[in-house]
């Protein structure tokens, strides 16, 4: 299960900054929207898992690896250049007082920007719809992740068990530490996407 609980740590750190920018911004996450972050997240590394193993039945499992090392670089890549984009913006924002207006952004768009853009009603409720949101704009490191995995010994069942008890936990976490960690004025982005390299490096 080391291997399991790898990658359910990869998929639940972007679970936990979202929590912890919610926090930060004073968007309260009822039980109810946290588990569907959670089960959604966990469901999708089920399929991405399960599917790979499927596709790994018709062509090479050396193929598959080679395939999900290059995309497991490649979001992790765009992971880390978002976190970037975001510090430039924030520090611009600070120096010059730059307000970035995102009225006029698509949802994902502004989720790129700002986690907790996802509470579009600014009722400071997370309902059970921007909940959903929210973990579909997160799946892509999930999906990934779980399709490299495709020919090893990784379990789907095992896998999405780990993701939805670190999900849980970092759910937990980000909500009572998103102050602390928003007072750095840093964005951690950066963390998944380097891990995500990490784990394609080991299991290529």
């Amino acid at each position: 299960m080391l291997k399991e609980f790898f990658l359910a740590f990869i998929v639940s750190i972007d679970i936990y900054l979202a929590a912890a920018a919610c926090c930060n911004s004073g968007v309260r996450i009822p039980l109810s929207s946290a588990f569907i972050i959670d089960m959604f997240s966990a469901a999708i590394l089920f399929i991405s898992v399960t599917l790979s193993d499927i596709i790994s039945g018709f062509i090479t499992s050396h193929t598959i690896h080679i395939i999900g090392t290059v995309v497991l670089i490649t979001i992790g890549s765009l992971n880390i250049a978002k976190s970037i984009l975001r510090n430039i913006i924030r520090y611009i924002s600070d120096r010059d007082g730059i307000s970035l207006k995102m009225g006029e952004l698509s949802v994902f768009v502004k989720l790129c920007l700002d986690d907790s853009a996802v509470d579009m009603d600014s009722s400071k409720v997370l309902s059970i719809g921007e909940a959903a949101v929210l973990a579909l704009a997160g799946s892509l490191d999930a999906a990934a992740t779980g399709l490299s995995c495709g020919g090893s010994d990784i379990s789907a069942a095992g896998a999405a068990a780990a993701v939805f008890i670190c999900g849980a936990a970092a759910l937990i976490l980000g909500s009572l530490t998103g102050r602390k960690i928003s007072s750095l004025n840093h964005d951690l982005s950066w963390t998944g996407g380097l891990f995500l390299i990490i784990f394609a490096v080991v299991s290529a």
